[in-house]
């Protein structure tokens, strides 16, 4: 009998040897798909945001060049006779949105931006709580959809010809709501499938999907721009509807979902005894049974996806003889864990200082993604599609820049440092940027990368890397469903920012140019003030690592 014993313990070894190479070969094959998945869905996100700065200058361009048309008419005229002509004139179709033909037309767009971005800040914060407490899958689904189809009604405004500001405002007030649904759900999803080791690095690139998504979002944009700028809404609304479908079909949220991974090969063996075994209480599946051992060789992912090691113990019944069965690896879910307050994400260390640090860096950046092709049209005196193609450099700089601080916050273990030295080095950086009329197409390209990649690249990290970080803090014992409320706080708070920047340029460009510049280089400054206590305490720490890195006891 114990022969027997002894020859079934070596067959459910090597079936279950068998099993767990399936299951890291499946865990990794999830992993690839989950990162591409949520960088496509976020991609889609920021590719619906980047039409309305690239439609700005069209908007006010064809406006203004038909009221100097009219004029010039008026003039030639002598204010006589020819004056029953104007009328049809302004009935062209190309000058069909008067509210932005007057001559504050860029407070008009400004306000246009704010109420986007007000409204994103404002529901952010609400829908970090909501996303914790509903499935993720379904959540993003239903942003999505409802992202899609106030993308396209904006552009609609064009085929039906509607002039109301309200209208517009109105649009881009509803759309700044849903679109909240996207950043704490990705962002969650992405932590609960890969833990803290090289986040910074794999967070870089991932975070990628905000700069390939306004470079899309401008080529798309700019294409239709100059010909019918309904359809550099209604196209990137029909995308990002389309994605929120496929993030219906295949998103999956954690990797607990996947109930349990059975072997593959279910072939009977040989030379085992004929006495079947009847199991313990009429249960015939083999399970298996967990313990923390620091030698073992197989790994799992725990509830907050940090990976641990496990042994494995055989539960056989007692006094029995063994027979061949297929083992089944049980991946069992622990006691949900409440969802963390707001002032409870609050006292996390470290939040706050991010949160502050994030509104100053969003508004560098946000200023730029709304209004840096009509900066280039009025600087460079280029046309909307040219300035909107040029402007897609200052996203590819933003690509590595985002890989760039991330890969050096790994290397030195110190994120809040790593953002404090690019902020540093961004402010000279603007106040070059601000003469781009005086340089030639070369140094301007060059301009615009660099730029790019010292606004971003701390937005990238304190967005993906750090709320990550925070959001799984170890003073939250294991509690993974806070990180949903403190990555929606980090990213609301700077969505003040987002909101206020492209509202203060409206503002300033009035008076010029470098108003604005001075206003994004004090930015930076503040911004970097508020990470000095965590640069001082990083840099006196012993050890090399970010202050809030997820210290995880093993359970």
């Amino acid at each position: 009998m114990f022969d027997g014993l002894f020859t079934c313990l070596q067959v459910s070894a090597a079936d279950l040897l068998t099993s767990l190479t399936l299951c890291v070969y499946c865990l990794t094959r999830y992993r690839a798909l989950t990162f591409m998945l949520t960088f496509l869905l976020y991609t889609s996100f920021h590719l619906s945001r980047k039409p309305i700065s690239i439609v700005k200058s069209e908007l006010h361009k064809n406006c203004s060049s038909v009221s100097e048309l009219a004029t010039m008419a008026s003039s030639s005229s002598g204010g006589g006779g020819q004056q029953p002509s104007l009328p049809s004139l302004h009935t062209d179709v190309d000058c069909s949105w008067k509210p932005f033909d007057k001559r504050n037309y860029k407070q008009l767009l400004g306000a246009m931006d704010y109420s986007f971005l007000c409204a994103y800040a404002v529901g952010m914060y609400l829908s970090g709580i909501i996303g914790e407490r509903l499935p993720i899958r379904l959540y993003l689904t239903f942003g999505m959809l409802a992202s899609g189809l106030f993308t396209c009604l904006f552009g609609l405004g064009y085929v039906y010809n509607i002039h109301s500001l309200g209208f517009y405002v109105f649009v881009q007030v509803a759309n700044g709501l849903v679109q909240t649904t996207g950043w704490p759900s990705v962002v969650t999803c992405i932590s609960n499938w890969f833990g803290k080791g090289r986040r910074g690095l794999i967070m870089g690139l991932w975070n990628s999907h905000t700069s390939v998504g306004n470079i899309l979002g401008s080529l798309i944009a700019g294409y239709w721009v100059s010909s019918n700028w309904g359809m550099s809404f209604i196209v990137p609304g029909i995308i990002i509807a389309a994605m929120g479908v496929v993030c219906f079909l295949f998103l999956i949220e954690h990797p607990n979902d996947l109930k349990s991974i059975h072997a593959q090969n279910s072939s009977p063996t040989t030379n085992v005894p004929t006495k079947c075994w009847n199991g313990v209480n009429g249960q015939t599946e083999m399970y298996l049974q967990y313990k923390d051992k620091t030698q073992a060789h197989y790994y799992f992912m725990d509830s907050v996806q940090n990976r641990k090691s496990y042994d494995t113990e055989l539960l056989l019944p007692r006094d029995s003889v063994c027979v061949p069965v297929q083992p089944v690896v049980v991946v069992k879910r622990e006691a949900e864990p409440s969802a963390i307050s707001f002032m409870g994400a609050l006292r996390i260390p470290g939040v706050i200082e991010f949160s502050l640090c994030l509104l100053f860096a969003k508004l560098v950046s946000y200023t730029f993604l709304f209004w840096l092709p009509l900066y280039i049209t009025k600087a460079a005196h280029l046309d909307a599609k040219k300035a909107g193609d040029l402007s897609t450099l200052f996203d590819v700089g933003g690509i590595v820049g985002g890989i760039l601080a991330g890969v050096i916050s790994d290397k030195l273990g110190k994120r809040a440092t790593t953002c404090a030295v690019m902020l540093l080095l961004s402010a000279p950086t603007l106040y070059g940027f601000s003469m781009i009329s005086e340089f030639g197409l070369g140094p301007t390209i060059g301009m615009l990368l660099v730029c790019g990649g010292l606004v971003n690249g701390p937005y990238s990290l304190i967005t993906t890397a750090v709320s990550a970080d925070l959001g799984t803090h170890k003073s939250l014992k294991g509690n993974a469903r806070a990180l949903s409320t403190v990555t929606a706080i980090i990213d609301g708070t700077g969505s003040v920012g987002a909101a206020l920047g492209p509202l203060l340029a409206g503002l300033l460009s009035a008076g010029g140019w470098d108003r604005v510049f001075y206003m994004l280089m004090a930015a930076d400054f503040f911004a970097l003030l508020l990470l000095l206590r965590l640069v001082t305490k990083e840099l006196s720490s012993s050890k090399s690592r970010p202050i809030s890195t997820v210290e995880l006891k093993e359970h």
